[in-house]
């Protein structure tokens, strides 16, 4: 059989070479690439209310019970009717005093888990997904009472059950605070956009790379794609974490520097990369840095229009934009990140999905420009605004707050306003998930600071990144990196998933966080 690299890559002759020397090397007794989706069952999944891929299958094998129709004899009719029953007298209903016992007294559900010990609620309540847990809080006050005070056990439950192992390595639990929703919920939220960027990047990359644009060939490819998307996930997750972190310690640079930025420092590997890939083992370092050029690539093919033969096809298609220049792609990675990519991604048509980036590289850029340029006060016809009373009045006043020279009289015991009047504590208030969402949207004097400074797009993790692997004797040349003809091999092939899943969850038997149709619709955590 030729090799791989002989035939044409994504054509059916490459896949069919490929199932055939998959086959070829899996072990008697075990199945082909051809298999179902799912290998393995899976206790991370997304804290999304949905049905299961396992109860579907669990209904679609038990066998389903027809009654046959009762066949009506023609002598049934002539056969005697039963004779009535006789009507009983009414019984009269006796309901049980406070004097008996529990198990005799009909009470509701919601009746019993008040009885409960709050220990056994609070676990039941720590078995249930985040999204229920969250919602929870808003059925009464003494729910909400009952959440919130027991935060911490409740997050415990969900991180060392629910959270994957190379979550927890590059988030760690705070050492200083206590566990509690904001870190628990900000873990969910970037493997909800790794999730879902994964199976945006999969439909695309199946489609435009692999040429399975036909419903029959997506059907024979749905469980490469389904390995493809599984093993993005973790990759996704963290380039998350690399451009939050890029972002955090850009800032704190730049603070330190007197707005003095890295095209000022003389440098050969970017110091801030080179901080934040000292946080990543060996493994994870050389796995990210084989794929985020196909992370890159996906995103600026993704920017720019579908034809590619001149301007008239285009002008006849309606494709009249151009792509973005490279500072755009530049700012939506290193200040918007993957939930902006996540967002821009989801928007269809290649006109529309232009002017979202437009608009939305705009509202940065125009914020910092606003804030720079002070509006100049001006009165009607060019006049000078005459001041205002509250500023004659002040002007009246002593140094100790009093009218100067006897000028009438202060009201002392006047009522402070409602804007005054300072809120009553309270847990809604006080509660832990009004620090917001991770990477949010920065304020205007981080944009002014950090824009001008931003690197250059074909730099962003490459060379530091190659640097930092060279220096750590990963691999003994730049030529043992693999390039996205087999990162993508690698990406799809059947074998290796018992290692990956004991690297990547710490444990044998899980499937990759596998969000249901719900969690891919929309993000009830926002």
């Amino acid at each position: 059989m030729d090799p791989l690299h002989i035939t044409e890559f994504g054509s059916d002759r490459y896949l069919e070479k490929f199932n055939q020397s998959q086959a070829a090397t899996a072990p008697p007794g075990t199945a082909g690439p051809s298999t179902s989706q799912s290998h393995y069952p899976s206790q991370f999944i997304l804290p999304i209310r949905g049905s299961s891929a396992l109860d579907s299958e669990e209904l679609a094998a038990k066998p389903i019970e027809v009654k046959r129709p009762e066949k009506k004899s023609f002598f049934r009719k002539f056969h005697s009717k039963p004779a009535p029953v006789p009507a009983q007298p009414e019984q009269v209903v006796r309901r049980p005093s406070l004097t008996e016992p529990v198990s005799r007294r009909s009470i509701p559900f919601d009746q019993l888990f008040t009885y409960l010990p709050n220990e056994l609620q609070v676990e039941i309540i720590a078995s249930l997904p985040l999204s229920d847990i969250l919602n929870l809080r808003l059925a009464s006050r003494s729910m909400h009472a009952l959440v919130s005070f027991n935060e911490t056990p409740i997050a415990r439950y969900h991180l060392d059950h629910h959270i994957p192992t190379y979550a927890k390595r590059l988030y760690p639990v705070p050492e200083g605070g206590a566990l509690n929703f904001h870190y628990l919920c900000g873990i969910w939220h970037r493997l909800h956009v790794a999730a879902k960027l994964s199976y945006l990047m999969c439909e695309w990359i199946s489609k435009e790379l692999f040429l399975r644009d036909t419903e029959q060939k997506k059907r024979e490819f749905a469980a490469q794609r389904e390995r493809m998307r599984r093993r993005l996930i973790p990759v996704l997750f963290t380039v998350f974490h690399f451009f939050e972190k890029y972002r955090e310690l850009h800032l704190q640079f730049l603070s330190e520097q007197d707005g003095r930025g890295l095209m000022w420092e003389p440098y050969t590997t970017n110091p801030i990369e080179a901080q934040i890939m000292s946080m990543y083992d060996d493994r994870t370092l050389l796995r990210v840095h084989e794929a985020f050029p196909l992370v890159l690539s996906s995103l600026c093919r993704r920017l720019r229009p579908p034809s590619y033969v001149g301007r008239v096809e285009r002008s006849l298609r309606g494709y009249l934009r151009e792509k973005p220049p490279d500072e755009v792609h530049v700012a939506i990675l290193c200040v918007g990140g993957l939930r902006e990519v996540e967002r821009i991604w989801e928007v269809k048509g290649y006109n529309t999905r232009r002017a979202a980036v437009d608009t939305w590289y705009n509202s940065i850029t125009q914020s910092i420009v606003d804030s720079s340029e002070p509006k100049k006060k001006r009165g009607m016809l060019g006049l000078k605004r005459k001041k205002s009373s509250l500023v004659l009045g002040k002007a009246l006043l002593g140094e100790s707050g009093m009218p100067a020279g006897g000028v009438g009289r202060m009201r002392s015991n006047s009522a402070p306003t409602r804007e005054q009047q300072p809120r009553p504590p309270g847990l809604v208030f006080n509660t832990s998930l009004a620090a917001g969402m991770p990477m949010s949207c920065p304020t205007k004097d981080e944009l002014r600071m950090m824009l001008p400074d931003l690197p250059v797009l074909q730099k962003i993790w490459m060379e530091t990144a190659e640097a930092v692997i060279l220096e750590r004797n990963i691999i003994e040349r730049p030529s043992d990196i693999r390039r996205n003809a087999q990162v993508l091999t690698d990406l799809i092939r059947e074998d290796g998933f018992e290692d990956e899943d004991q690297w990547l969850y710490g444990t044998i038997a899980p499937e990759s966080v596998r969000p249901n149709l719900d969690a891919i619709e929309e993000d009830p955590l926002e």
